[in-house]
């Protein structure tokens, strides 16, 4: 393995971890405004993710950084094609992270719906975008021999892209209806369990959708024939398997498919597009590789060493934090937000 496949391999790590603990973290903020029907209810929904939300974020920025260090022209030209994009997600999870902790500041019914509100679309705006980016990342977007992006922001907008941003999202909300079925008791957890049940069918059919189109749509079918692999077709299984667990009401195993599906579906995407890592609609020698948009080699060396030492003990610490937060909540918990 290269210094370059490995940090490709890094890079998709991390966005599987954002993807599965952001998740069911957007899912329950979207969810937070329809479940909670009093504000203690919607305190206890948020609580839920109280001690997690900000360091799931943690992923992302990491990812972003591992991008701009290892792979320096991606960066430039995915940040530079889809700076509309990014700047709405900034907004979004600036906004929710803010309403996070002002709703409860004030004991007022109009001032904390309107933080659960933003706290809403603060969670439903990212994973919409990502859906949208991802879809483009396969499909293609204008770059020129320059490495440059050439296209508007309205480029990135078709049918394929909006079906994989709406799939998306979809999934993150069983993902989070599911968390919720674990973290909470009694009413709260009845009404996650009907939500994930109506959520699911809508997930699983438009997934489905979505994985026809990229046929369709994308070089996924000359690349790799009509059979797309095991991953996919596991992502698949345990997509499908979701709505039976739900009504086994075996909450923890439908969370685990949920994760499952969302850990293999990234991998299937970066499996797709390696060792390209992002697709030129105008000519495909003009797509953007590991390998032309890479740092040097010493570069290379030095962060993997740095990474090789840092990344266990983040990786422990945050496995020790979830652990201590395990027990579900319930209505004399104490809450925070």
């Amino acid at each position: 393995m290269t210094l370059e496949s490995l940090w490709f391999a890094i890079i998709a790590v991390l966005f599987i971890g954002f993807f599965f603990l952001e998740g069911f973290d957007y899912g329950v903020g979207i969810l937070v405004p329809f479940l909670g029907k009093t504000d203690e209810e919607r305190r206890l929904l948020i609580n839920t993710i109280g001690p997690f939300w900000d360091a799931n974020e943690v992923w992302f920025i990491t990812a972003g950084g591992a991008m701009f260090a290892a792979f320096p022209g991606w960066y430039a030209t995915l940040f530079s094609g889809f700076y509309m994009a990014l700047f709405l997600l900034l907004v979004a999870l600036i906004g929710r992270g803010v309403a996070f902790e002002f709703r409860s500041k004030v004991e007022n019914k109009a001032w904390r719906t309107f933080w659960d509100w933003v706290i809403f679309g603060g969670s439903l705006l990212p994973p919409l975008l990502w859906g949208i980016a991802l879809a483009n990342m396969m499909h293609g977007v204008p770059i020129d021999q320059h490495k440059n992006y050439v296209g508007s922001f309205w480029d990135l907008i078709s049918l394929y892209s909006v079906m994989g941003g709406v799939s998306m999202t979809l999934l993150f909300v069983l993902h989070g209806a599911l968390f919720i079925s674990l973290r909470t008791s009694g009413v709260l957890q009845e009404r996650a369990r009907a939500a994930a049940t109506a959520i699911g069918a809508w997930a699983t059919a438009l997934t489905f959708l979505f994985v026809v189109l990229s046929y369709l749509e994308t070089d996924m079918f000359t690349r790799r024939g009509i059979d797309p692999g095991v991953v996919p077709v596991l992502a698949g299984l345990a997509l499908f398997s979701v709505q039976f667990f739900i009504r086994a009401k075996r909450d923890g195993w439908a969370f685990f498919m949920t994760g499952l599906t969302i850990v293999l579906s990234t991998i299937t995407v970066f499996m797709d597009l390696f060792p390209r890592v992002m697709v030129s609609s105008l000519n495909p020698a003009w797509s953007l590789t590991i390998y032309n948009t890479a740092s040097n080699p010493y570069s290379l060396k030095v962060m993997t060493i740095v990474a090789l030492t840092v990344v266990p003990f983040v990786l422990l610490y945050q496995g020790w934090s979830y652990w201590v937060f395990r027990k579900r909540l319930s209505s004399d918990h104490p809450l925070e937000y």
